[in-house]
């Protein structure tokens, strides 16, 4: 039972400069403890909330002793409990977040519990960005057309949403067509510091987003979770951790005339992932952090999983403060901010002597040692310097397939396809750009990038340089500011002329919502197996993501990306070779249109002002015409309508009954699916287009739903009947029960018969036989997505057995219920000569109280062989997840028996 809060006796005031109070606060220095000045910043958040949630129940003393021992208990991999301040969902994962919580009201009436209890108890962001689908490019319309289209297709999905801002207390929904959800949330939502009721404490955040680290550039701790761990959080379950190493990333000097900040991000990337950074905190700092600005910093927050870590962190200092002003956030706001940072030891002032933190491990990068890269063609951390582009290209042509090869024959390596182009003779070669986008949250929230971009555009422009008609250019900014100083700069109409017209606010190419490429062009690739090219100045290039006709995706700086756009191909040294042909037929250098930092930060300061932020978020909170006309029903229970393709009652409270099901473990199962190293959720569960021969669009199509109303399978998340039939569905799947053939199939085992995964699935299961999937390394990375783990749930997959899990995905399949198993160091399904045709037996106690976590359980197999496995429950309270079959149903429980 809760009682109270021990610590009531560190309650201080925190007064205003000019007489009067902000409130009461949880003094950290009041605790009179050494050991809290040496805490990294990060970790003092941490510290924080389990102090001002202590209830002896939920969160306990002994928790917080454990944080402030940090330095001693941090290797030693403890549990901790953590209550974010806020919970951030964008559309895509909210729809079943918001689903879920409608089922658990009707599952809560059936069980005679009050269903109206079932409300979000902390704060819930919920911004609908997920909404462009790059239809319509090249042309000033673009942004109408495609907000008409999106409405059109998504009037259900939205209808369903806004039926929920009215129905459940504490959610606000931010309308579609304003912007990508982690610049929305930079921008205008991050409070930094909460005051609620008089009681001030730090922002902090989870969102059903990997890139929800992006908020960590702002001093607001923030990290992704799976759709399943963010609903426990808003129905206020503490959010059980592993109290976290943190690496200390020291910053010195400053970047050279010429380099971005998205080329620093890629050389960050790339080191961290090489130092080994999964399921720890970054915190950067240094003399160096000076020269970063507030937009800079969140670039790097941005790209957190791509280098694996939970969180990069950047604790709050003058540059924050600044970024605060320009932004349009009050004085009294920021005064209260710096006022409660200061007097809680969590303001960094590097006028100041800095006291000298504590890390797990450290790293340093001097700024003058980063130079223009990208990353590719198939990884986020495959940094390529741009000096070497050319030669690393040839070397992916003749590489054997894999992360970096293609293996295209030397013969015809440089052969040349010719086809019409309407009406226009037109040429294709391997390396050639067909997709150039400047999209994602990663970039556009980045004015120097932005305009650096717009203003290579302009350099081209004045020196007669066209972009070829049939690359699929596009412009997706992060929210409505960037159209507002690209206009104030004049610099706009530059990039209009290129063909980089504003497509939309919200997350386009990244996700795979780029829309189809013209027929010529399409025909020609796949006709003559073209690879074909995509540079983006996102965060994701996983095979298979971008769009399935371009096998080389590189990522790159917004001015990058208008560069390669200009010159056509990927297949290029910038420092030699001409980029195009300009006026008279001059040969055009990279080095004449590639603007200055001086140029740059002139152009920035001119245009980007504190009124345009004010504006565009005043319009965010007054909606917009479509959304406003939409019609929802009233009602807190929502009326499921059983022909919707759209939104769809789930089965997960199927004949659910008080008393939780207890452990299962696992009994002559088939493999379903028999994977390699790096399987994403990308793999698991898609989000872009559906195939027209897969099992989703046999059932849209048996509905009577068009093919060209498909849509994508990000927008369909709210009916499980579709994303089941989704699970496994990526084109790139490559599955070792095929021996070598890549799709989206398997074998179904007893019958030798080929399916596709869903049609195996389904199979077994009418047979009454569980199944497994055994897999490599970092099984799960990539975007947290929670249909990664309720997909194969509902396809009756009971373990998964991998060499090593993504942090938000091994956490999600134990919120479903799926129980994950790693091999032993040095051994996997190779090395134990698993061929994946065998049936595997998991034996696990029949009582909860008997598991532990981390314990070594026994795989057999029907042929004789046994091995070892540590069980990858890691906390008592995932395994009481597991007790209970899913997170779900335990929190459904709780609200009924919990009296305090």
């Amino acid at each position: 039972m809760a009682s109270e809060n021990p610590f009531k006796g560190i309650l201080k005031t925190l007064e205003k400069l000019d007489g009067g109070e902000f409130g009461k606060y949880y003094s950290l220095p009041a605790l009179n403890d050494p050991r809290i000045e040496k805490l990294p910043y990060s970790i003092r958040i941490l510290l924080e909330s389990a102090i001002r949630n202590c209830d002896e129940f939920q969160v306990k003393s002994k928790d917080v002793e454990k944080i402030i021992d940090w330095e001693n208990t941090s290797p030693k991999q403890v549990e901790i409990p953590f209550k974010p301040a806020r919970v951030l969902l964008q559309d895509f994962t909210g729809v079943p977040a918001v689903v879920d919580l409608a089922c658990m009201r009707d599952a809560m009436n059936k069980l005679g519990g009050d269903s109206n209890k079932i409300n979000p108890l902390v704060p819930v962001d919920l911004v609908i960005d997920h909404s462009v689908q790059v239809d319509v490019a090249r042309s000033e319309n673009a942004v109408q057309a495609n907000m008409e289209l999106e409405f059109r297709r998504n009037k259900e999905r939205f209808g369903f949403l806004k039926w929920g801002s009215n129905a459940f207390d504490n959610m606000l929904v931010v309308p579609p067509g304003s912007g990508i959800v982690h610049q929305v949330n930079l921008e205008y939502l991050g409070r930094v510091v909460f005051n609620i009721g008089g009681l001030l404490y730090p922002d902090s955040v989870v969102g059903t987003d990997s890139h929800t680290t992006m908020i960590d550039g702002l001093g607001v701790a923030g990290w992704g979770v799976g759709g399943i761990e963010a609903e426990a959080a808003m129905l206020g379950q503490p959010m059980s951790m592993v109290l976290p190493g943190v690496v200390g990333f020291k910053l010195t000097g400053k970047l050279r005339n010429g380099v971005t900040a998205t080329d620093l991000v890629l050389t960050v990337t790339q080191m961290l992932r090489k130092h080994g950074v999964v399921g720890k905190f970054v915190e950067f700092y240094g003399e160096g952090m000076s020269e970063l600005s507030l937009a800079d910093r969140a670039t790097i927050a941005n790209m957190s999983p791509e280098y694996g870590a939970t969180m990069g962190f950047f604790p709050v200092d003058h540059v924050t403060l600044q970024y605060l002003k320009l932004t349009g956030r009050s004085d009294d706001t920021i005064s209260m901010i710096e006022l409660y940072l200061r007097a809680n030891k969590m303001f960094v002032d590097y006028s100041e002597p800095q006291v000298e933190r504590v890390y797990s491990s450290s790293l340093e990068l001097n700024l003058e040692d980063v130079e223009p890269c990208v990353s590719g063609p198939k990884r986020p951390h495959d940094r390529v310097p741009l000096k070497e582009m050319k030669a690393d290209w040839h070397a992916c042509l003749d590489n054997r397939v894999g992360f970096k090869g293609f293996a295209v024959p030397k013969e015809s390596q440089s052969k040349v396809v010719e086809f019409m182009f309407h009406g226009t003779p037109a040429q294709l070669r391997h390396g050639d750009v067909v997709i150039a986008a400047i999209t994602s949250c990663t970039n556009t929230s980045n004015p120097s990038v932005m305009l650096g971009a717009a203003l290579v555009a302009k350099k081209a422009r004045e020196l007669g340089l066209e972009v070829k008609p049939w690359i699929k250019t596009s412009l997706a900014p992060g929210s409505g500011v960037v159209t507002k100083y690209l206009q104030k700069s004049g610099l706009q109409k530059y990039l209009n002329e290129l063909g980089f017209h504003i497509v939309g606010y919200g997350c386009t190419t990244c996700i795979g919502n780029s829309g189809d490429i013209d027929e010529a062009v399409g025909a020609a690739i796949t006709e003559n197996d073209i690879v074909a090219a995509a540079v983006l100045s996102g965060n994701r290039n996983f095979e298979g993501r971008v769009h399935p006709l371009t096998r080389a995706n590189y990522l790159g700086s917004p001015p990058l990306v208008v560069a390669y756009a200009l010159a056509g191909t990927v297949d290029i040294d910038f420092e030699t070779e001409p980029i195009g042909l300009g006026k008279d037929g001059k040969e055009v250098f990279f080095r004449e249109i590639w603007p200055s930092n001086e140029e740059v930060a002139e152009v920035v300061q001119s245009s980007v002002l504190p009124d345009m932020f004010k504006a565009t978020y005043k319009a965010i909170t007054q909606g917009n015409p479509m959304w406003n006309q939409l019609s929802v029903p009233s009602g807190t229970l929502y009326a499921w309508d059983p022909k919707s393709t759209y939104i769809h009652e789930p089965p997960y409270f199927k004949d659910m009954t008080m008393s939780p099901p207890g452990p299962h473990g696992v009994k002559d199962a088939y493999c379903l699916l028999n994977f390699g190293d790096s399987i994403t959720t990308d793999h698991i569960s898609p989000a872009g287009s559906i195939h027209k021969d897969s099992p989703a669009a046999r059932y849209l199509m048996e509905r009577g739903v068009d093919r060209r109303d498909f849509n994508s399978y990000g927008s369909r998340r709210g009916n499980d009947e579709v994303m089941a039939r989704g699970t496994f569905a990526n084109i790139r799947l490559v599955n070792k029960l095929l021996k070598g053939e890549v799709g989206p199939k398997t074998i179904h085992i007893p019958t030798g018969e080929k399916l596709s995964v869903f049609d195996t699935a389904v199979k077994y299961k009418s047979e009454g036989h569980d199944t497994i999937i055994l897999a490599g390394a970092e099984y799960g990375s990539g975007s947290s997505r929670d249909w990664a783990a309720k997909g194969p749930m509902l396809l009756g997959v009971k373990a998964v057995i991998a060499k090593s899990f993504e942090r938000i995905h091994r956490s999600n399949l134990v919120g479903m219920g799926v129980i994950p198993l790693c091999f032993k160091p040095g051994e996997d399904a190779e090395t134990l000569g698993l061929s994946g045709h065998e049936r595997y037996t998991i034996d696990l106690p029949n009582s909860v109280s008997e598991i532990r976590p981390g314990q070594d359980i026994t795989v057999v197999t029907d042929n004789g062989k046994s091995f070892t496995c540590t069980l990858r429950f890691d906390t008592e309270v995932e395994l009481a997840y597991f007790d209970h079959g899913g997170i779900l149903p335990y929190a459904i429980r709780n609200l009924i028996s919990s009296k305090h």
